[in-house]
């Protein structure tokens, strides 16, 4: 059997958890620079707020209904969906993270189990210790327990946020109340062409015949129709090493002189470096782009973008960033207002396995340094180590100006019980 244990709003649901005076109340969470809805309370959604509205033309529409709104606290979700995800490993060893706010469980050798029970502990310890409320869906295969999770969530009351989908009578009505565009894994394009076919719900997509499946569509969907049907064949996705690492960002403001991009590139860049070293890979390319606000159609445009190749490969922060910042200084055009860039490395290989070169290679000082400046950040968080062109107070420099307290992961945001 497997789960799906999903996060109620979570945004939303983690700035209640340590400020209960937002409970029952419609709340809002932006995204990057405070600008499109990202979340909503369930009070927020029956107001008719819509998901990805853009926060500057419903700004009145929030005020007059009462809406709060936050600006996105990632260190907060962050830390909070950690915890969420460590207390799901003490009921099954085998879980895959498939988002920040929703996990999949598989439970091996749970054959006597009361799944429902099951499904009970789960929310309620869940709730208990971190004051996220979740819904837990269990069914046969992945493909069902996301079914089993819909149906918990639309009909909290009669579940009591958890769904059971074990028998096969479950199963059929379960797919005859799910549209077609609910399905997981049903994009709008594989829509059209089911609808097409007269397909209005999940259970028309499994009375199709296999043959046609394989023959108009992916091995993906057969797989798919399969997991619908109740025969397991998405199992759970292991750990992979990424191909290529990036780091984008909107700037807080438009840039338009080159020391406030070297010093954005060069965070970027550690980043990517940071991200390539906890994987155990290096780079051989680094991609740099940089491109103004399309949206102001009013100023001159500018998009570029460069390739920097490495005689060897590396993941040293010290190198990356020198490289970032050269190439950053080659696209960059004088009197254009520059709102976005990012850094991609690509050509991943594995730090302890590669091609060694005979006459040019890493300064091998950078590997015990690079070491020593991970620890001393994973000790004492938020950065405290940094290059010499970074910005010693903020990393990510965002628009927030509706911000909550960072209640876990910064000391002064601690809350005092007196």
């Amino acid at each position: 059997m497997y789960a799906l244990v999903d996060c109620n709003n979570f945004y939303a649901s983690c700035e209640r958890a340590f400020n209960p005076n937002l409970r029952h109340k419609s709340i809002a969470v932006l995204s990057n620079n405070d600008g499109c809805v990202i979340s909503r309370s369930d009070e927020a959604k029956a107001l008719n707020l819509p998901m990805g509205a853009p926060i500057f033309k419903w700004e009145s529409f929030c005020i007059a209904n009462n809406i709060l709104v936050f600006s996105s606290n990632y260190p907060l979700y962050g830390d909070m969906s950690s915890r969420v995800m460590t207390i799901l490993k003490q009921f099954t060893p085998d879980i895959e993270i498939y988002s920040i706010d929703e996990s999949f469980l598989e439970f091996k050798g749970f054959e006597n189990y009361d799944f429902e029970d099951y499904g009970n502990q789960i929310r309620m310890r869940i709730l208990k210790w971190t004051g996220i409320p979740t819904c837990v869906g269990i069914a046969p295969t992945k493909a069902l327990s996301k079914v089993a999770n819909k149906i918990a969530r639309k009909f909290p009351e009669e579940t009591n946020g958890v769904y059971v989908i074990d028998s096969e009578d479950k199963r059929i009505k379960a797919l005859k109340w799910i549209k077609l565009e609910d399905v997981w894994g049903i994009g709008r394009s594989i829509q059209k062409r089911l609808k097409a076919k007269g397909c209005k719900t999940a259970f028309d997509f499994t009375e199709l015949p296999n043959d046609w499946v394989r023959r108009n569509f992916s091995i993906t969907e057969w797989k798919l129709k399969k997991d619908l049907e109740g025969v397991s064949k998405i199992k759970l996705d292991e750990i992979k090493t990424k191909r290529a690492i990036a780091t984008t960002r909107s700037f807080e403001y438009t840039y338009s002189d080159i020391d406030n991009i070297k010093e954005r590139i060069s965070t970027f860049a550690t980043s990517c470096a940071e991200k390539l070293r906890k994987q155990g890979s290096s780079c051989h390319m680094i991609y740099v782009v940089l491109s103004s606000d399309r949206h102001k159609k009013d100023l001159e445009q500018h998009r570029a973008s460069r390739v920097v190749s490495l005689s060897y490969p590396t993941d040293s922060s010290l190198i990356i960033s020198k490289e970032a910042v050269r190439a950053v200084v080659q696209i960059f055009k004088k009197g254009i207002k520059y709102k976005r860039a990012g850094v991609i490395v690509m050509g991943l290989v594995p730090t302890n396995n590669h091609q060694l070169q005979m006459f040019e290679h890493e300064n091998p000082k950078h590997k015990p340094l690079m070491h020593t400046i991970d620890r001393l950040n994973e000790k004492y968080a938020n950065y405290k180590v940094k290059l010499g062109n970074q910005d010693l107070k903020r990393t990510w420099k965002m628009r927030q100006e509706r911000l909550s307290p960072r209640y876990t992961t910064n000391i002064n945001d601690i809350i005092v019980v007196k």
